[in-house]
């Protein structure tokens, strides 16, 4: 049985040595050590040894296993070695070219101008609120002194889901639900998306973003309306910004007044970019009417108050200097990292 147990770790070892590819020696692994491998068919034979012999011969066998399974390896690891290092030579790399730069996203214009809206008037004590996109027509139009045979109701104009209920065509219904809550003073800032049923052109959209503001307190006028206006327009256009009334009609405030800022590009002198005349149209506002004052549960005799809107689109455009609205939402890479 020894002499038998030696000559397959004999022959086991030349196989092994003899050995060039990692196929064959899985081949020799199977055969010597494998389920019907030849030691494992010694172990078998192992009931027709005597007794006394049994365990000098399974030493002898677990011994000649290690030494194969020890060769084996080694081998393994040879060829191993030897296919790493001629697929290093294969595979060359060229340190010295540059690497790939990463592409990194950063925020979109409209969301650079609306932190430095929201930055300048939460400086002044207002706070930030929105509200539902999907509104009640009584919140977007009834509340806000606009009455049922107005044309702004037309379906032409406003998108309908059903009789009473449609997509806010501006973000006035927030300041209406703020006035309802009743807690007095207030100051707010109205952000948010809005829908009107426009043609697509460069400077129309059926859905963009309006920034609305709201005051009521005790003693409020328009020169606080013009005060606050004029420190936004400073902040947010340059220090030597001034502003312009103009009379207008809007349905919620009385008086209303239409604003222009004196053009930060040619600083008034008339230039392309305001059109020759000085003055660049930025939003409308005037004091917050009576009749929405008493429908929101306020006493206009008691507390008054002023609002303003501002297309954010219309602020992204002026600031930066961009001709086309629709530049800001084709997703354009080569537009949009400029920013």
């Amino acid at each position: 049985m020894k002499e038998k147990l030696k000559a397959i770790v004999d022959e086991a070892l030349v196989k092994i040595q003899a050995s060039e590819e990692l196929d064959k020696l899985n081949d020799i692994r199977v055969a010597f050590l494998g389920k019907k491998g030849e030691l494992t068919e010694i172990l078998k034979s192992m009931k027709d040894v005597a007794p006394a012999d049994r365990p000098v011969i399974g030493q002898l066998v677990n011994e000649a296993r290690a030494a194969l399974e020890e060769k084996l390896d080694e081998k393994k690891n040879y060829f191993a070695k030897k296919l790493r290092e001629e697929q290093i030579q294969k595979e060359t790399i060229d340190v010295t070219l540059p690497a790939k730069k990463p592409m990194v996203g950063h925020r979109h214009p409209n969301s650079i101008a609306l932190d430095e809206v929201e930055r300048i008037f939460v400086g002044m004590g207002y706070e930030v609120v929105e509200g539902p996109e999907v509104e009640y027509d009584y919140y977007n139009f009834e509340a806000l002194n606009i009455p049922a045979n107005h044309p702004a109701k037309d379906e032409q104009d406003t998108f309908y889901i059903t009789g009473d209920i449609l997509l806010r065509t501006q973000t006035s219904p927030v300041q209406v639900r703020e006035m309802e809550k009743g807690k007095l003073p207030i100051r707010i800032l109205a952000p948010g998306k809005v829908y009107r049923s426009d043609e697509v052109d460069a400077t129309h959209s059926p859905n963009f973003h309006q920034i609305e503001g709201l005051v009521i307190d005790k003693n409020i006028t328009f020169a606080d309306l013009k005060g606050t206006l004029a420190e936004f327009a400073k902040q947010l256009f340059g220090e030597n910004t001034k502003v312009k009334f103009r009379p207008h009609h809007f349905p919620f405030t009385e008086p209303s007044a239409e604003v222009d800022v004196s053009c930060f590009k040619c600083g008034g002198k008339g230039c392309r970019f305001c059109k020759g005349s000085g003055w660049i149209e930025i939003l409308g506002c005037g004091m917050v009417h009576p009749k929405v004052l008493k429908m929101s549960g306020i006493d206009p005799e008691e507390y008054s108050g002023f609002a303003f809107g501002v297309g954010l689109e219309r602020i992204a455009l002026l600031k930066y200097e961009i001709d086309d609205m629709r530049l800001l939402y084709e997703n354009d890479v080569r537009f949009l990292k400029q920013f």
